[in-house]
């Protein structure tokens, strides 16, 4: 069980083998990825469990990567335990990382769950036992800060309303407002009377540079999930992209033209299609390698999920050149085959021949390890 470096199914001469979390006595789930483009620093976060289930969660873990432009090859550093990623009587979970340009701070957010209580029971008791927490890194992920716990101040009475809720997991985004916002997906289960719960997606984002934080409004459509968001050009116009897990046997969009506090036109994506109890994606925008072509937008996105509509399995890439059009998604293509579940996607840049580059960190072979992969659009989507 770890976290390995090894090759895609789209053939790639740019790929080595390499393990990076080697371990039998532990093991690893939920990853996260991010790239810091002005330091070509990669950084790999994963849940280091003591078994499989996720209440055996117990702590963040972390490797760092020097990305090498010139060659398109990852140097990876051991691996490290983010310590202050932590809360006495609770465990660390969903990590979702997000770099602050403007100031050069790592923000790692996580939700810290008391003991060894399930999601399951929370919702069968409309009792919330998780908190909202974060540590910071001034140096890309060397060094970390003291826990800081936002429950009370992004959240407030709001959360005596939710059963449970959770983050990501996974990257969160930087826009590029004037506020230079930053934004972290997220759902949470409202208790709305003697009914069970329902899960609603939303997002936590903050206009200051981290030093506060607020919670926007809820996605109009019920049972939406774990959720992945970016930021998406087009013609002068801008708004934030909301792809979520659902229970709908399809995954669901939204999008919200005020940076993340309101979003509209929630609707089921029929070609991204969910196995039944549905399974976390990951979504990424990037340059439009041919924006000058007429009638293009700016930003296109790229998404991973496992094809197979009944189980994980088989991990596929999507892309969308409209991306606010739910019929613009691609027929997927085969990352790898295998028992494939948690994804999480960056884009790091033109790769070889110009072709933009992209990395994924996945859940592989039953959850007994992670791996990460590089590859080039041309590479995925040979024209």
């Amino acid at each position: 069980m770890g976290l390995t470096l090894d090759r895609p199914i789209v053939p790639s001469p740019v790929v080595k083998k390499l393990r990076l979390f080697q371990t039998k006595s532990q093991a690893y789930r939920i990853p996260a990825l991010l790239y810091v483009a002005q330091h070509h620093i990669v950084l790999a976060f994963a849940e280091q469990r003591a078994s499989k289930a996720d209440e055996q969660a117990k702590d963040i873990v972390l490797r760092r990567g020097k990305y090498q432009t010139s060659t398109y090859q990852v140097e990876w550093q051991e691996m490290k335990v983010v310590k202050t990623a932590h809360l006495p009587g609770h465990r660390s979970m969903n990590p979702c990382p997000v770099y602050d340009e403007v100031t050069g701070t790592l923000f790692l957010l996580f939700i810290a769950v008391e003991g060894q209580v399930t999601e399951h029971e929370q919702i069968h008791t409309k009792t919330n036992a998780v908190r909202l927490c974060y540590v910071t890194s001034k140096d890309q992920g060397k060094t970390w800060s003291s826990v800081k716990d936002l429950t009370q101040s992004a959240i407030g009475p709001a959360h005596k309303q939710w059963a449970t809720f959770s983050i990501g997991p996974g990257h969160g985004v930087q826009l590029h407002n004037r506020s230079r916002s930053l934004v972290i997906p997220a759902y949470a289960y409202r208790i709305l009377g003697p009914q069970k719960p329902t899960s609603y997606a939303f997002c936590f984002f903050s206009d200051n540079h981290g030093k506060t934080w607020k919670m926007g409004d809820f996605i109009t459509m019920g049972n939406t999930l774990e959720s992945q968001v970016a930021e998406v050009d087009g013609h002068g116009w801008r708004v934030l992209y909301c792809n979520s897990r659902s229970t709908l046997r399809a995954r669901v969009q939204a999008v919200s033209q005020d940076d993340g506090e309101h979003f509209t036109g929630a609707q089921r994506i029929k070609k991204l299609v969910e196995p039944p109890l549905g399974c976390h994606g990951s979504v990424i925008g990037f340059p439009n390698p041919t924006k000058n072509a007429s009638g293009s937008v700016d930003t296109w996105l790229l998404y991973s999920h496992p094809k197979d509509p009944l189980k994980r399995k088989d991990l596929g890439l999507y892309l969308n050149r409209d991306p606010l059009d739910p019929e613009g998604w691609t027929k997927p293509v085969t990352l790898i085959k295998g028992d494939c579940a948690y994804s999480d996607l960056q884009y790091m840049g033109p790769g070889p021949n110009g072709s933009p580059q992209f990395g994924c960190l996945f859940e592989y072979d039953n959850y007994n390890e992670i791996l990460f992969v590089m590859f080039t659009l041309e590479q995925a989507f040979p024209s």
